[in-house]
């Protein structure tokens, strides 16, 4: 069984979590979009400074940003968020300069769940949903919109687990 990342649904507002998530750690590797999984992979998988695995857990979070014309920047992530066990000192350092290992500070988040394969149309839609629904309610958003993705690649399309998420700032 995989460890996923805990965290407490505070409200509900139609298909949209709204929930609270502790601090936790990641490997993440920015510019080289889904390719970046590789370079993960290999991080937890022994490619680290204690040559250990490290297990897998989910989601991956991965984040696509890119400007409108003209063309400022363009940056795609990826992360591994690590094990509730390991710390900032007790996790093992990656030997991938292009990995960095961040820890995130607690925060609230907005989540929408869809299952099926991803795509950048299905992201669209649900990312404007979720925007849709937070700017009715009111609830303002800090940052961008992510995707978390909990399911493996050889989960059948249609039982994957996916979420856009988004930061919030919520009383």
């Amino acid at each position: 069984m995989v460890e996923q990342l805990n965290y407490e649904v505070l409200k509900k507002i139609n298909d949209i979590e709204i929930r609270h998530y502790d601090s936790f750690i990641i490997a993440k590797v920015d510019g080289y979009g889904d390719r970046g999984f590789n370079i993960l992979f290999n991080f937890i998988s022994g490619k680290n400074t204690a040559t250990s695995e490290i297990a897998m857990t989910s989601p991956v979070i991965s984040q696509e940003i890119a400007m409108t014309a003209p063309v400022l920047s363009e940056r795609e992530s990826i992360a591994f968020v690590m094990p509730s066990k390991y710390s900032l000192n007790s996790l093992p350092k990656p030997i991938d300069k292009r990995i960095r290992i961040i820890e995130i500070p607690e925060r609230i988040l907005a989540a929408l769940k869809f299952s099926g394969r991803w795509t950048t149309s299905l992201f669209n839609k649900k990312s404007q949903q979720l925007l849709t629904s937070l700017n009715e309610e009111k609830i303002k958003v800090k940052g961008v919109v992510f995707t978390m993705r909990y399911s493996s690649p050889f989960t059948p399309w249609f039982l994957r687990r996916n979420e856009v998420a988004v930061e919030i700032i919520f009383n």
